[in-house]
């Protein structure tokens, strides 16, 4: 089980089962629906917000900046990760701990956080980046919410992060969300483009991720944001024939003597740091490198736990348009 947990969480399952709307608030108590199912309420709406990187980001895009953060919020160079979206780092307290889920207490404790946010997946207890076992050591200080990563698509996960950013004080209805939500309908509309494209031409994507053992070929319909893709988008993104039974059949593994198993036309490769880049998925797989697509050089990125708003994916689809314009020329 160790391993299956270990792959879910690797492929990047991304964004927001449907919840109930939150409370509006008043000068009283604060409440919010969760995608647990479990009503969270504070003494008054919380202003000091301790998040998982991606969910901070989302809340960030919304107006609502949070004074800490968990979960890999620099890269080697100093910048960003992708998983944090807009965050500066150096406007937060970084509380990771050492280990995956663990957080550093005595900076968090020092933050005085009066609510904590971070995805939840169902296959998985705890929240996202923090174990049940750190999560109560978290509710002795303030209460959480967790915001579903599965079983839903990208417009739903976006908005159940605008609801708690409403929830929260945000001004959601204002001339930037506005803004970024028709950029956000402009590039949804580039990738519904190509998707026509693509299927006009018999073309396929297969969506990937690797660890030096194994190759992952991503199930779209478990991915919120490769399921909209898909769907309402049309981008011909293959579901592999034997998603693994365990984990939620998020992904199929194969051996990488079997990574030539699906000969699609491009390769969408998880971006994240601790997942195989392309160069380093060749090194030593003679199959993978014989694929058609890599002989081509037909790589787009896959945005795997990027934050749910419409700014954020507003980049990223218009980013993966201009890739796929790219590597469908050759």
């Amino acid at each position: 089980m160790r391993r299956t947990v270990a792959a879910v969480l690797l492929l990047g399952l991304v964004a927001g089962c449907g919840g109930n709307a939150p409370t509006e608030q008043g000068s009283g108590q604060w409440s919010f629906k969760d995608d647990r199912g479990k009503e969270v309420t504070a003494p008054k709406r919380p202003e000091r917000v301790v998040a998982q990187v991606s969910a901070a980001g989302a809340l960030k895009d919304y107006g609502i900046n949070v004074v800490g953060t968990f979960g890999p919020l620099k890269r080697a160079d100093g910048t960003t990760d992708p998983e944090a979206g807009s965050i500066d780092p150096s406007q937060v307290t970084d509380v990771t701990g050492p280990g995956y889920g663990e957080i550093d207490f005595e900076k968090f404790a020092a933050l005085n956080a009066d609510l904590v946010v971070a995805g939840h997946y169902p296959e998985v207890t705890g929240l996202w980046h923090l174990t049940a076992e750190f999560e109560e050591k978290v509710l002795k200080v303030a209460p959480t919410v967790g915001i579903g990563q599965s079983k839903i698509q990208l417009p739903d996960g976006i908005k159940r992060f605008k609801e708690l950013a409403k929830s929260l004080g945000a001004d959601v209805e204002s001339a930037k969300v506005k803004a970024d939500e028709e950029a956000f309908t402009k590039a949804a509309d580039r990738l519904k483009a190509i998707g026509k494209k693509m299927t006009d031409a018999k073309q396929k994507i297969q969506v990937v991720g690797a660890d030096p053992k194994l190759f992952y070929v991503a199930v779209p319909a478990r991915n919120p944001d490769l399921d909209w893709y898909v769907e309402e988008l049309g981008l011909p993104l293959l579901t592999p024939d034997k998603p693994d039974a365990e984990g939620g059949g998020y992904f199929q593994s194969l051996s990488w003597e079997n990574s030539g198993t699906y000969k699609e036309h491009v390769i969408m490769w998880d971006t994240r740091q601790h997942v195989l880049n392309p160069e380093q998925m060749k090194e030593g797989h003679p199959v993978f490198q014989g694929l058609p697509a890599v002989q081509a050089g037909r790589f787009v990125e896959w945005s795997a736990v990027a934050p749910l708003s419409y700014a954020s994916y507003t980049g990223i689809m218009n980013k993966l348009a201009d890739q796929l314009d790219q590597v469908l020329a050759k």
